[in-house]
């Protein structure tokens, strides 16, 4: 190769690590990184969601109206697809944002429901799944936080200057990033505790007579 040519792309790497290049790279590899966890949890809780219903159903049939709003919020998670590009448009992300949180309220609500069953929190699979959903809460806690990092860390490199003049000519902008109403909420997992009574118990819908 000639020297000439040598000289010239080695001015050129200066240059764009220089203008903050490989440091935008850097961040934008991190947020698709921090995105790639946030799907896997999700993924995690959307999986165990079919055996905790199907659970419940053995021991609360009746609770259809419930368990129909669990199994309807998750297929709607399942209509959107969640690729990285979705991280680029604000609308989007907002969109499964809201989908995953119909789906967080409908889940409360089931385990809600659930308080009024003591044959269902005894069962040993019900457990199991209590454990599960509970650690999965805490994993997609954990990974949102991270998710929010990144994108931040990725916005600042892309709007501070000299990066925002290589992000201009490159057409990087910045990426939307998930919103809380309180942030607080994003530090602090839904609280899934069975064994603890529900703070205002819920009356079956039609619960069968008693035995005489």
């Amino acid at each position: 190769m000639p020297t000439r040519l040598l000289a010239v792309l080695a001015f050129v790497a200066t240059l764009l690590s220089g203008c903050g290049y490989n440091q935008i790279q850097i961040n934008d590899e991190g947020v698709n990184a921090a995105w790639s966890e946030v799907l896997n949890q999700y993924k995690r809780r959307a999986d165990l969601i079919p055996n905790l219903v199907q659970t419940v159903q053995g021991y609360a049939a009746h609770e259809k109206e419930v368990l129909t709003r669990v199994t309807e919020a998750r297929a709607n998670v399942a209509g959107i697809k969640a690729t990285p590009e979705l991280v680029n448009d604000p609308a989007a992300l907002a969109a499964f944002q809201k989908a995953q949180g119909e789906l967080s309220g409908a889940l409360s609500r089931l385990l809600v429901v659930a308080e009024n069953y003591p044959q269902l929190k005894a069962d040993a699979n019900f457990r199991d799944l209590q454990a599960q959903l509970e650690g999965t809460e805490n994993r997609i806690t954990v990974a949102r936080n991270r998710y929010i990092k990144s994108v931040q860390e990725y916005n600042i490199s892309v709007r501070t200057f000299p990066n925002n003049l290589t992000a201009m000519v490159m057409g990087w902008t910045p990426k939307a990033n998930f919103t809380v109403e309180d942030e607080k909420a994003i530090s602090n997992a839904p609280k899934v505790n069975f064994g603890a009574p529900a703070a205002v118990p819920l009356a079956p819908t039609s619960a069968p007579a008693p035995a005489k």
